[in-house]
């Protein structure tokens, strides 16, 4: 069979009847699991529907005129869809971000035109900062917004109702065991569990929920809880929305976000699939509820947006070791702060003989303030932002030579070092003398410490 089809007249008309894929390289015990491919439409996203499902009854009931101003409040894949759909449309858009959302997303929100604003993700509903909170505010003081809100829209849901389900059931021959699923807004979970109830009530449907959140132990005692963090972006509530109908769930499983991680980054190791967060969440989940069963099922799950907006955190083993969400050996010392080992390849360095504005570059691309220099892999200096304004700074019409001039110039060479064996008490002196902690282990070049590697340290000790 062909997927090959005449042109589109329209973007718009990607979004929906996205492909399924059968994992065949997990253990799924008596399964078969199945992934529909979400990160297909053209936003990424498996929000893309919901999106053009919410702008779309807007219109319709006359919520949003020509031209109007749509707000909403996102952990970025709404947003995209909102985006996507509406500025083509020419509405503007305003979204309210969590700051925990990935660099990724916002880059791509703010590319296609969508107006960011970003406000804390440490924080509950009723706070004044609380994402919700503060896109309905911002609707209330724009003359003629229309506040999306999409944990309450009942478009929401209408869109996994009438497309995801229908799609589903006719991609699995009408034989379809359970549906994993998350809960951002609730839409997914709530659409499918009608469309599923109407037509083939012995389909189950799983929560898969990130712990910290709220929903899997409601589900599971009766009781609320008090909400923890989570790593993982898109699903997982500290609330039960408006939207997630919960008495649709028949089992539910709370899964850490090391585990999301891992099974994401094996979905693309083992089936090649790129991923986001929530996706391993869901599939980790899959995997559990296939491994429980004494009878074969069928079980269908979903990649609900792609990777690509993840790469600098999933699928950065620097983030995930500062994130504390990988495997790695702790020692008790020096070595368990070093976030980029010279050993394993990680230092971000330059050599003496390289430019500043070399030595620049690298600082702005890996994120860092500071990089050792390196000579015949032997420790020759350190460089800073303050070595390289200090040398710089100056008239404009010889800046560019100056730019040019080798790091030895301003690197400096008077270095104090620790050893690797050494305790967390030692790094204090140093920070105090307004230095970068040099590590060392006998005469081999570890890494460096900075106050932030010492700072998320103690944040993830316990």
């Amino acid at each position: 069979m062909t997927r090959l089809r005449a042109p589109y007249s329209s973007v718009l008309d990607l979004i929906g009847e996205t492909p399924i894929v059968e994992l065949t390289k997990f253990d799924t015990g008596k399964c078969r699991l199945f992934i529909k491919l979400e990160s297909q439409n053209p936003g990424g996203s498996i929000k893309d529907r919901i999106a053009l499902s919410m702008i779309a009854d807007a219109e319709r009931y006359g919520r949003l005129s020509p031209g109007g101003t749509i707000v909403e409040a996102t952990a970025g894949n709404t947003g995209l869809g909102l985006a996507q759909v509406g500025i083509p449309k020419g509405y503007r858009i305003i979204l309210v971000v969590p700051d925990k959302m990935s660099r990724e997303k916002i880059q791509h929100l703010r590319a296609l035109g969508a107006e960011v604003r970003l406000t804390r993700s440490d924080v509950g509903k009723g706070h004044a900062e609380y994402y919700q909170d503060m896109a309905e505010k911002l609707a209330a003081e724009i003359p003629g917004a229309f506040y999306v809100n999409q944990f309450a829209n009942p478009a929401n849901p209408l869109a996994h109702e009438t497309t995801t389900g229908p799609e589903i059931w006719e991609q699995l021959g009408q034989d379809i065991d359970a549906v994993v699923v998350g809960v951002g807004s609730g839409g997914t979970l709530t659409g499918l569990g009608r469309f599923f109830r109407k037509n083939s009530p012995r389909t189950e449907m799983v929560l898969a929920d990130p712990v910290g959140s709220v929903l899997a132990p409601l589900i599971k005692t009766g009781k609320t809880v008090e909400a923890g963090s989570w790593t993982v972006e898109g699903i997982g509530e500290d609330f039960v929305p408006p939207n997630a109908d919960l008495s649709l769930v028949g089992k539910a499983y709370s899964i850490p976000d090391k585990q999301s991680m891992l099974a994401v980054r094996d979905l693309l190791s083992r089936e090649g699939i790129l991923a986001g967060s929530s996706s391993g969440t869901l599939l980790a989940a899959a995997l559990r509820y296939c491994r429980e069963q004494k009878t074969a099922k069928r079980v269908v799950t979903f990649v609900c947006d792609s990777g690509n907006k993840y790469l600098s955190k999933v699928f950065d083993d620097f983030w995930l070791a500062e994130q504390g969400l990988s495997e790695v050996e702790h020692h008790g010392d020096l070595r368990d702060l070093v976030a980029r080992s010279h050993r394993e390849g990680g230092t971000v360095f330059v050599g003496p003989d390289d430019t500043l504005l070399t030595a620049y570059g690298r600082m702005r691309r890996g994120d860092v303030s500071q990089l050792p220099v390196l000579e015949d892999g032997k420790l020759v200096g350190i460089v800073d932002e303050s070595d390289i304004l200090s040398v710089v700074d100056g008239p404009y019409d010889s800046r560019w030579d100056r730019f040019g001039a080798p790091v030895k110039t301003a690197m400096a060479s008077d270095l104090h070092t620790l050893q690797a064996t050494q305790t967390l008490e030692a790094l204090l002196p140093v920070f105090e003398r307004n230095e970068v902690a040099i590590v060392f282990d006998k005469d081999e070049f570890v890494g460096l410490i900075t106050r932030i590697d010492l700072i998320n340290h103690l944040r993830r000790s316990k």
